[in-house]
């Protein structure tokens, strides 16, 4: 485990024990797990965690709209309603961090440029 960063490396090892130990296809463990993080009122950054899994198993917008509908009489309206917050919140954060990563790579570039002069 990295020393910088248990936490993160601790949940990342959790994640993937996980995946490993159980019988439900990438798709359905997916699901799943959407439904927990609605459930549990998860935060934006378990949401942004979970972005890659989602894209990575071919899962759509209207699929996760569904999982939505299907746990609101379950979870209630405005549990659902939460989540839907916090999805665009996380959205909202992969903008920013993809926005910074591409400014750092443009002003690399900028000083590349500068000492070829």
């Amino acid at each position: 485990m990295n020393g910088d960063q248990p936490v993160l490396d601790t949940l990342t090892e959790i994640t993937a024990v996980s995946v490993d130990h159980n019988s439900l296809s990438p798709r359905e463990y997916i699901l799943a797990r959407l439904a927990a993080l609605i459930a549990v009122d998860a935060p934006p950054i378990s949401w942004l965690a979970t972005a890659p899994a989602v894209t990575e198993s071919g899962m759509t917008i209207e699929d996760v709209q569904g999982v939505m509908i299907a746990v609101a009489p379950v979870v209630g309206g405005p549990r659902v309603m939460a989540a839907g917050g916090h999805i665009a919140r996380a959205m909202g954060m992969a903008i920013a961090v993809a926005d910074a990563e591409l400014a750092d790579e443009l002003d690399e570039d900028d000083e590349d440029d500068d000492e070829g002069l």
